[in-house]
């Protein structure tokens, strides 16, 4: 590691291990030293709303438990046998094995080990995550593009009309993963595709990533972390896609995106032109219905807008808080270190195109002690404040009873479900939670007239 950070706000790329338990009946094979997979289901799971085991996470994921024996004479011999039983009592339709620091640096290798197994036509991948290589978006590239090169492998694509591969939130990084791909996916079978979610409760599993090659075209709502595989898939398979830099929340942007969606696809726009309307209709009837309450608590609704998150949501909370609900920008934090300037500097115009005022208070931190050093250097006395970030914010916000929301990691004192702030349907829960905020700062109830 080039330096130390205080409070990371993501994991090592072992942690990834979350991307493979995320797809319906895949599990992964561990080969790292004792509590590698433990203390990562930890700071992903439980540290990021409380989200459980699932199907095969936590406790119960395979692990070579590498020591001393291993270090010295090496450890395929027992990750091979690891995956020999693991394939005989599991009950999975893919297995992914994934690399620790101990077995990265002895040369252990983890792909020549699924290599073997495949070759016996057992679903078997492999990747190498040891965790010194990268933090866990990092992580999660390598992993889906590996199923991809790997599982999915060299074939003929027979592309399906209206047939899509949606790629974006990296699962458990982002709290809000299965609501978020619950709610993209809905808008999206809204307006007639078929979609390959990939992971979640919505899709189908392995099913879903051996008709990635099917695809009419892929999907990208990321500003970066996703890219490397999309731009593997038009290599592969010649697939087109389509690259909206963040995640749409609210009326505007969710719009915004079904409509640029729609001219790169050449869709059928007046259906599309259709359930924008009706979602449209339904959002601002809501949105109105704010109207008497915005008026008699206005000298109590918070002002002053600052996010710490992950550069695809950072990016669609601001755009919506700000240019639907009027708050105004004093701090964006993008808090996931995009590995290259080239990157930054593309996320730097995406907060151009939102605002220059946006674009104005951006900031690039990994390292959370620094992160609280400026918003309680930017906050100052205020009182009007508000703070999308996550529990390690608290400490800031509690000084001057701000309003803080939790959208990332970590979160340790909420239990989060299918929860979304993306599209229509997150555009008001969050607008729903910030206003019902101010009911909940302790100093309100002086304010309300009795009938």
């Amino acid at each position: 590691m080039s330096k130390l950070i205080e409070q990371p706000r993501f994991s090592c790329a072992l942690a990834a291990q979350t991307t493979v338990l995320a797809i319906p009946r895949a599990l992964p094979i561990v080969h790292a030293g004792p509590g590698c997979a433990s203390k990562t289901f930890r700071v992903l799971a439980e540290g990021c709303g409380n989200q459980g085991e699932g199907y095969g996470g936590g406790g119960q994921i395979s692990s070579t438990n590498t020591g001393t024996k291993e270090v010295v004479f090496g450890g395929e011999n027992k990750l091979r046998t690891l995956t020999e039983n693991a394939l005989k009592v599991l009950d999975a339709d893919l297995f992914v094995l994934l690399s620790g620091c101990t077995s990265g640096i002895i040369g252990d290798n983890v792909v020549s080990i699924a290599n073997e197994f495949r070759d016996e036509g057992k679903p078997v991948v492999g990747a190498e995550t040891s965790g010194f290589t990268g933090n866990n978006y990092y992580g999660h590239e390598l992993i889906v593009n590996s199923i991809i090169e790997q599982f999915v492998g060299n074939v003929t694509p027979k592309v399906q009309k209206g047939l899509v591969n949606v790629f974006s939130v990296v699962p458990n990084q982002d709290p809000f993963w299965r609501g978020d791909l619950e709610e993209i996916k809905r808008i999206l079978t809204a307006i007639g595709l078929n979609v390959n979610i990939l992971f979640g409760a919505e899709s189908l599993g392995v099913f879903e990533w051996q008709n990635i090659p099917n695809a009419e075209f892929n999907i990208l709502l990321s500003p970066w972390c996703g890219l490397k595989t999309v731009e593997l898939l038009k290599r592969k398979y010649g697939t087109p896609f389509f690259h909206f830099p963040y995640l749409p929340v609210g009326g505007k942007a969710t719009s915004l995106f079904l409509k640029k969606l729609t001219a790169f696809a050449g869709l059928d726009f007046a259906k599309v032109a259709s359930v924008i309307r009706q979602e449209e209709d339904r959002f601002y009837e809501y949105i109105v219905g704010l109207a008497d309450f915005m008026s008699d608590y206005r000298s109590n609704l918070p002002n002053e807008l600052y996010v710490v998150a992950d550069s695809e949501y950072a990016l669609g909370i601001t755009d919506y808080l700000v240019n639907e609900l009027g708050l105004v920008p004093k701090g964006v934090f993008i808090d996931d270190d995009p590995p290259t300037e080239v990157l930054k500097n593309q996320i730097r115009e995406y907060a151009r195109n939102i605002g220059e005022d946006v674009s104005n208070v951006l900031y690039f931190e990994a390292d959370g002690g620094k992160i609280q050093q400026k918003l309680t250097e930017l906050i100052g006395n205020s009182k009007r404040a508000v703070v999308f970030g996550s529990s390690w914010e608290k400490l800031v916000t509690e000084k001057n009873n701000n309003m803080l929301f939790h959208v990332s990691m970590p979160i340790i004192n909420d239990v989060i479900l299918n929860k979304t702030y993306v599209g229509y349907k997150g555009g008001l829960k969050l607008t729903e939670e910030m206003y019902s905020g101010i009911f909940h700062r302790g100093n309100i109830s002086k304010n309300v007239q009795t009938l």
